[in-house]
């Protein structure tokens, strides 16, 4: 006697489970085994030699029976084909294996006579359609590997030839591959038996498809997925008696349709089957085997009914079907994208400002992600794959979204507010499941009608399980969540009670409802994230790669859409999601592919905020420049002219700066109008959401921008400075500060859009242009203005015609007939040097001196030279002072008394503008930071002992005030190279004395006349005063000899004796500007830290210098500044 079969005993939830599972692995592993053969770089090498080709075709021509003696040229290379086949070879086995335990578990789902209905069992059903349609698209992806026998083939021949026997499974895996080619006929034949249990299945969609997949008209008209189209229900928990199958992807639904009655293609005859298929087929015209793999729904089907004696109706059924699928699916489609974006931003909306609804209304807020995922996938496949028979119909309008991005961003941020409240649904649903759920079930378990123990007892312990939740399980930190063993045990309930003739659950629809809704509770408790996956996931777009980079662009360029551009970096985060842990070698590649396109995208979105930012900078430049005195003149010209009654031609009408801000109407939107508000659009964007988490990476969307910005400013920044090598021009410092500033108060304005420290850029950038060269080793303005004060302003200086004013404290242009004027002191003016140092700062300033030190040390080697030169003339005219007719004899002999007044007037020059620059720092950090200042200024009015005096010197220095021994020239003085024979000391006294006794030679010049309204000299001689005391006290300083006043009177000593020689010369030649020399020597005393008036005095008669000044000041002067 046969013994009795039962149910439990078969298990088959727990298989049906794991078969779906291994199943989508093996989806995932033929489906890269044929890109891999279809792609010429990735597929095994030795496919595509030419040497191998002939035995290539011989297998494939005699596959399965194949004769080794006609591969001989492959037993060469037999290790090499076993080890680059094996993964492709065994895969296909695995499917073989797949394949047998399917069939077994069909067998056997049949044999326990299962009731499957997707509104009672859903689990079950959901289960085995999913099997089902998985198996299928196995097998058509199977007949589409376009290698499959070569791989199968050339596999077994080289297993044979190492092992002397084919591969055990290699006769049934090459039946399996010629049966399936082409797949449909071999799987129609198999599911025969089959049919009862899934034309059953399938049917029960009549409950939820129809329902399911109504038009954006219908979804209006019902008000879906609308919280307050009821205000009194705002509170109530959204329910119906279906739950699971209200987020139930209309995807996979209409697949379980089209695979499932093309097995079961005899069963259309009834009238219910024929009504779903015709509903799924006019939907669209593709259908999905797996990612971007689809077949052309319509035309696949034809081909095989074509085949079939008898269905020239169906065929020419399925015809009109792809006609109106062609017709009308695309703008129902797009029409439900509309309503979708209005939905789902009300939800988001409400949900935000009310989250506690979360809630009651999860349902509502997984169906609107459901729904829009299900279109965004219909769209990604529609549009990659368009209709390959159009007709007079067009739609590819309706194929391409550019509001697309809106509903990705309104799906991203359901999903931020289901994560950052999530706490709050699991509260709801604790309480709901113990204080509503547990009592129902009790309820129900007391009248329900059970065929064996296990069956109560896996309903008690469900009510038990969740009658013992509490709240205090939700906020204790170490509490986990987990009801999986619950939701299986209700599978496996599912399984006992619905097999048999009289399926016990089905008269039982209220307990089947009640369990269904109580797994979706726990799942609201235990199963978010999982939840979030399966209604909302967009990994599909990885596949979609081209598609995903077009939509990402043409938002870009749709200043409406940019605030919603965030969705696409946020949706190469959900790419993780479609790995698959039976195919671990795609991840990389994945990853590799995610964290590629997420980079792209946030460079891009920085890169245009950046172009944005850049045009508004550079108007608000503009709009300050026309604000500079100098555009003033032609108006006040303008206004002058119009005084005068002579008759004039009629100028044109200057616009004054403001007039572009005047608006007769809001409605008119300028070019900045339309600028600003795309920037607070992308901002927006850009500052949705901190970071994004990219597999193990993080993603800060700020930091692009903050980079971005950082580089653009620092190119602006030397833009701005307009140095030109080739004309020797560059901009006034005042003016690059107004620009300057233009651009940091429009960057400074980006905090208001977007969350970013605009400080963190100015300090970086602007420290940077203080140096040499910036990050990326481009020059900064602190080199391009040291380069052009010291190699073109202090060059037209020695050349002549500009002069140093100690008047005006600027160097100033002297006019010149027939010269291009050139005006020094709109660059060296007090106003221009205070704007150059801040620019600069304290660092800038100081590679300024640096580099004006290093050409005074280049001018005092030469002058040590020319002293070695006439050292024994000089050590005689030191000795012989007092003897004046020795002392004219022995100057005659000197050589280069000229290049060594010229040298030391250049040093004097440098020193000059290096005070002014020194002045103006002081101004500026007295200024910014005066506490600091004066702190600095107390400490240098009282060093101490001499290291700490030098350090203080430095300190004081660096802040822009002045030592009685300059420690910048001290140092550089002290760096310069000293001869091996040479005695410094001695060659110090000698440049003192070779100077002393040259200076009456200046009286000769003509250009040596004092200018009285400048305070100097036309030839810069007055900058003699300030070289001598601070080169000498320096040299001086450093001979260790502590002399420098002594050494000073002696210069003063033997420079008077010679200027008073210059009454007794007779040729007016020699004498021709000496008051103006005679005032020079006063000038030295008077600037001079070592040497006093009574000094002088005593030496030099103070009445010739009363003279002088009066010779000098008499007459009215000629205008010599140029205009």
């Amino acid at each position: 006697m046969q013994k009795p079969f039962n149910v439990a005993e078969q298990k088959l939830s727990e298989k049906l489970f794991i078969l779906k599972e291994r199943g989508t692995g093996m989806l995932t592993r033929i489906y890269n085994i044929k890109k891999a053969c279809g792609d010429t770089k990735s597929k095994p090498s030795f496919l595509s030699e030419k040497s191998l080709e002939g035995s290539i075709k011989t297998v494939v021509r005699k596959f399965p029976n194949v004769d080794l003696k006609s591969l001989s040229n492959i037993q060469p290379i037999r290790e090499e084909i076993v080890k680059s086949l094996s993964l492709y070879y065994y895969t296909f086995v695995d499917l073989l294996d797949f394949k047998d335990h399917v069939s077994e578990l069909l067998t056997t789902i049949d044999a326990c006579q299962v009731s499957l209905d997707i509104t009672v069992n859903f689990e079950l059903t959901r289960l085995y359609l999913d099997l089902v349609t998985i198996y299928v698209q196995l097998m058509i992806l199977l007949s589409r590997v376009e290698d499959r026998k070569a791989v199968l083939g050339l596999f077994n021949a080289a297993h044979e030839m190492s092992h002397n026997q084919s591969d055990p499974a290699f006769p049934r895996l090459g039946q399996m591959v010629i049966d399936y080619d082409p797949p449909l006929k071999k799987l129609s034949e198999e599911f025969v038996p089959h049919t009862r249990t899934l034309t059953h299945a399938l049917l029960s969609l009549s409950n939820v498809y129809p329902r399911r997949n109504l038009s954006a008209d219908q979804w209006r008209a019902a008000q879906m997925l609308s919280l307050v189209s009821n205000p009194s229900q705002l509170l109530n928990p959204a329910h119906t008696d279906t739950m699971p199958c209200e987020y139930l992807s209309l995807d996979t639904m209409e697949r379980w349709i089209v695979f499932g009655f093309m097995l079961c293609h005899t069963f259309l005859s009834h009238q219910p089957a024929m009504d779903l298929w015709t509903l799924a087929l006019h939907s669209s015209w593709t259908t999905v085997l797996f990612r971007d793999e689809i077949i052309y729904t319509h035309s696949y089907i034809q081909t095989y009914f074509e085949s079939i004696k008898g269905y020239g109706k169906k065929v020419n059924e399925v015809k009109e079907c792809y006609n109106t699928a062609v017709t009308t699916a695309a703008s129902n489609h797009r029409e439900r994208r509309v309503f979708l974006r209005t939905a789902l931003k009300e939800l988001v909306l409400i949900c935000s400002d009310q989250p506690g609804l979360l809630g009651p209304k999860a349902l509502f807020v997984f169906m609107g992600l459901c729904f829009s995922r299900d279109e965004i996938y219909w769209l990604l496949r529609h549009n990659e794959n368009p209709p390959p028979r159009q007709g007079k119909v067009k739609i590819t309008e309706d194929l391409v979204d550019r509001y697309l991005p809106e509903l990705l961003f309104h799906m991203e941020e359901l999903r931020a507010l289901i994560r950052k409240y999530s706490q709050v649904i699991q509260r709801y649903y604790v309480q709901y499941l113990a204080g509503y759920d547990a009592v129902a079930l009790a309820q129900m378990i007391q009248t329900a009608t059970l065929s064996s123990e296990e069956e109560n007892v896996i309903l008690s312990s469900i009510c038990t399980q969740i009658s013992s939740l509490t709240v205090d399980n939700v906020e204790d930190p170490d509490h986990v969540f987990d009801f999986r063993a619950l939701r299986l045990d209700w599978c496996r309930l599912q399984s006992y009670l619905s097999s048999g003739k009289s399926s016990l659950l089905e008269k039982q629809r209220e307990l089947a409802a009640l369990l269904n809704t109580i797994s979706f509770h726990t799942q609201m408790v235990d199963n978010l994230d999982e939840m979030i996956i399966d209604t909302s996931d967009l990994s599909l777009f990885c596949f979609y790669s081209k598609i995903f980079e077009d939509n990402f662009q043409m938002c870009l360029e749709f200043p409406a859409q940019n605030r919603y551009i965030i969705s696409f970096p946020l949706i190469c985060g959900h790419f993780s999601n479609i790995t698959n842990d039976l195919c671990p070698e795609e991840r990389i590649h994945i990853r590799e592919r995610s964290l590629s396109v997420i980079n792209l995208f946030l460079d891009e979105m920085a890169k245009e905020a950046k172009n944005i930012i850049t045009t508004v900078c550079d108007e608000q430049c503009t709009l300050s420049d026309r604000l500079l005195p100098k555009h003033c003149a032609p108006i006040i010209a303008q206004v002058v002219n119009k005084k005068k009654r002579d008759k004039i031609p009629k100028k044109l009408e200057f616009e004054k700066p403001g007039f572009e801000s005047f608006r007769k109407t809001r409605e008119d939107l300028t070019t900045m109008d339309k600028l600003h508000m795309a920037l607070t659009e992308l901002c927006f964007a850009i500052n949705f959401c901190s970071t994004i988490n990219v597999w193990e990476y993080t993603f800060a969307p700020r930091e692009y921008l903050h980079q971005h910005l950082e580089t653009r400013f620092s190119r602006a920044l030397a833009g701005m400075v307009m140095y030109s090598p080739e004309t020797s021009e560059i901009a006034k410092p005042s003016e690059l500060m107004t620009s300057v500033r233009s651009y940091m108060n429009v960057l400074q304005s980006v905090e208001n859009y977007v969350n970013i420290d605009i400080t963190r850029v100015f300090n970086n950038v602007l420290l940077q242009q203080t140096q040499q060269s910036d990050s990326n080793g481009e020059p900064t303005i602190a080199s391009r203005y040291t380069q052009w004060y010291c190699d073109v302003l202090l060059r037209r200086v020695s050349a002549g015609h500009i002069c140093f004013s100690n008047t005006l404290r600027s160097f100033v242009s002297l006019s010149a007939e027939g010269a291009i004027p050139f005006n020094a002191e709109e660059f060296t003016d007090p106003t221009e040097l205070k704007s150059l140092a801040e620019m600069l700062g304290p660092y800038g300033i100081k590679l300024l001196n640096e580099t004006l030190m290093w050409h005074i040390q280049s001018q005092v080697t030469e002058l040590k030279k020319l002293v070695l030169l006439n050292k024994e003339i000089l050590i005689a005219l030191r000795t012989n002072f007092d003897k004046p007719e020795v002392m004219k004899e022995l100057f005659k002999r000197l050589q280069n008394v000229d290049s060594v007044l010229q040298r030391m007037t250049i040093i004097g020059v440098i020193i000059c503008f290096r005070e002014l620059i020194q002045d103006a720092l002081s101004d500026q950090l007295e200024e910014r930071i005066p506490f600091l200042t004066s702190s600095v200024k107390d400490f240098h009015s009282h060093g101490s002992s001499p290291h700490e005096t030098s350090l203080v010197a430095e300190l004081a220095c660096a802040a822009g005030y002045s030592s009685r021994v300059d420690p910048a020239l001290l140092t550089t003085l002290r760096q310069t190279p000293k001869g091996e024979t040479e005695d410094e000391y001695l060659t110090s006294c000698l440049l003192m004395v070779f100077v002393a006794v040259s200076i009456p030679k200046l009286a000769k010049s003509e250009s040596s006349m004092y200018q009285a309204q400048l305070e100097g000299h036309s030839n810069n001689i007055h900058c003699l005063a300030l070289a001598v005391n601070q080169l000498l006290g320096c040299l001086f300083s450093l001979g260790g000899h502590d002399d420098t006043e002594d050494r000073l009177k002696e210069f003063l000593a033997l420079a008077s004796s010679s200027l008073l020689r210059l009454g007794q010369e007779a040729s007016p030649q020699e004498t021709r500007n000496r008051e103006s020399v005679y005032i020079l020597l006063h000038q030295i005393v008077q600037v001079s830290p070592f040497l006093s008036m009574d000094l002088l005095e005593s030496c030099f008669p103070y009445s010739l210098l009363r003279n002088s000044y009066h010779s000098v000041h008499k007459g009215v002067q000629p205008p010599v500044i140029s205009a």
